[in-house]
Order: structure tokens, then C-alpha cells, then sequence
């Protein structure tokens, strides 16, 4: 008899000939924020070998954390078996149909932080009549805006030495908070980076 407990987090695969449940398959309890930025890291590395440490320390996320999301992002089809290569393509779709329904953010109240969303350097340039100023909570930022909290906080200290994660969270960001028009320019620049 299987034990109850067991049964609430793992789905059996049944072989229909001998009726027997041969191999248990781990549930998938749902995707976090912090997979989605270490995803976004991996799109950015241009070598081909890295390390878990390596992501570990770019993010501020242990590594423990980086193999229980790679495995996550595995079961739902983002990263390939060995779990270092991103199904871009898979990973673009979750971004332009899901983002928003997972992780929504309502801007919060107004902090000193890192511009992110149409804030960001690049987004700047193509709304300059955004009225509205949004930040990542931090000490040393460089702006006023309305808080939107950060997938994950080790971003803060990341996008500093990673322009293209940035340029990506920041876009990210847009899905989550903007309007059509700037929703729009956020996928096709996540696209272009990303496919």
C-alpha cells in the first residue's frame, strides 16, 4: 500500500500491460522569481563550461537555491536534461504569456533605488514623456521612483557588472507593471536578446 503523504508529492507513472507503478516523478510546485533571473543569467554567459558557483556568486543566490530552481525550471521544460543549456524559445513564451499572471507586481510607495522598467538608461531614450519614475529599493540608487520589488533581491548587486541582465530584468519589469506601447518594445527587445 502506498503511504498517503507519499502520494500528495509524487504523481506515479502507471505501465498500462502489468498495471504496476514503476518510476515516481518529483511534482512541480511551481516556478519561483529567482528562476526566472537565473535563466536570464544563463541566456547572458557567453562560455560554454560554467559552474553552479558561478551563477551563485554573479547572483547572491546559494548554490543549494540554483540546483532546486534548474531542476524546477527542467520539469517545466525551460533548460535541457543536463540543465545548462535554456530552451530559449520555451523560455521567451513563459516571459510574453505567463510573466505577468505568476509574478505581478503593483508599484509600491516612493524609495531611492536602481532604475528598472521604462526607467532603465535604455527605455529612457524611447519614452522620454513617462511621467512616472520606477526603482529597485536601494541605499545607493540613483533615482526617486515608485518601488517595484526585484524578482530576486541579489539583482541588485548583479546588473552592476552585467549590462545585458539588466537590460533584461529591467524589461521584465515592463511586463510587469507597464502599459501596451511599452509592453510591446519591452518582448521585442527580450527577443532579441533572448531568440
Amino acid at each position: 500500500m502506498i503511504d498517503e503523504a507519499l502520494t500528495h508529492t509524487l504523481f506515479y507513472v502507471c505501465d498500462l500491460r502489468t498495471k504496476n507503478y514503476i518510476y515516481p516523478m518529483r511534482s512541480h510546485n511551481g516556478m519561483r522569481p529567482q528562476d526566472v533571473v537565473i535563466l536570464l543569467k544563463m541566456v547572458t554567459i557567453e562560455k560554454e563550461e560554467w559552474q553552479y558557483r558561478d551563477l551563485s556568486a554573479e547572483l547572491s543566490i546559494s548554490i543549494s537555491e540554483i540546483s532546486e530552481s534548474l531542476n524546477r525550471s527542467h520539469l517545466a521544460g525551460l533548460v535541457d536534461e543536463r540543465r545548462r543549456k535554456v530552451h530559449r524559445q520555451s523560455l521567451m513564451e513563459f516571459i510574453e504569456y505567463g510573466l505577468h499572471y505568476v509574478f505581478p507586481q503593483a508599484p509600491g510607495s516612493m524609495v531611492t533605488g536602481i532604475p528598472t522598467a521604462h526607467s532603465h538608461p535604455y527605455y529612457k531614450k524611447l519614452f522620454p514623456g513617462a511621467e512616472m519614475q520606477y526603482a529597485w529599493p536601494a541605499p545607493d540608487g540613483n533615482i526617486r521612483g515608485l518601488a517595484i520589488g526585484p524578482l530576486h533581491h541579489g539583482i541588485i548587486n548583479a546588473v552592476g557588472h552585467d549590462k545585458i541582465l539588466y537590460l533584461l530584468l529591467a524589461s521584465i519589469d515592463i511586463i510587469r507593471v507597464g502599459r501596451a506601447r511599452e509592453c510591446k518594445e519591452a518582448k521585442r527587445q527580450l527577443k532579441q536578446i533572448i531568440l
